[in-house]
């Protein structure tokens, strides 16, 4: 099953046991790919729908941070349900061990010796860790490394 039809087949379920934050979530996830699909004119596979979602995840973690500030607590508790959704449909994270690992294998490979070298190090490191970790992350890991 292609991960937009686990999103249909998820929403269906949501409406039925009438889950509102769930059956939101999956309704911007499947507007925003629809609006991808109808944008370039191509029918988007599991790794593009992966990296939309990907970036909705971002979204809500950028907002969260803001509600916190502001002492919004029913935002932030809506929101953290939100992120608990979006990842359900992303694969397991990795782990800052295993990040840290991938990032200092990496730097080896590609040689780099400076911050100069960073835009080398991030798209070497890209494929590698697509969809298990945040590239804020990766890139604090990248500057503590070099």
């Amino acid at each position: 099953m292609s991960l937009k039809e686990r999103l249909q087949e998820d929403l269906k379920t949501s409406m039925k046991n009438k889950d509102k934050i769930k059956k939101s979530v999956i309704t911007l996830v499947r507007a925003a790919i629809k609006q991808q699909e109808v944008d370039n004119r191509v029918e988007l596979n599991d790794e593009e729908v992966m990296t939309i979602i990907s970036k909705q995840l971002k979204q809500r973690k950028d907002s969260l941070v803001e509600f916190e500030k502001a002492g919004r607590e029913d935002l932030v508790e809506e929101t953290k349900s939100e992120i608990q959704v979006l990842q359900d449909y992303l694969p397991q994270q990795l782990s800052e061990e295993e990040l840290e690992k991938i990032v200092i294998e990496t730097i080896s490979e590609v040689g780099a010796t400076s911050m100069k070298d960073m835009g080398k190090i991030m798209a070497a490191i890209k494929p590698k860790t697509a969809g298990r970790a945040d590239g804020r992350k990766i890139n604090e890991l990248v500057k503590k490394n070099l």
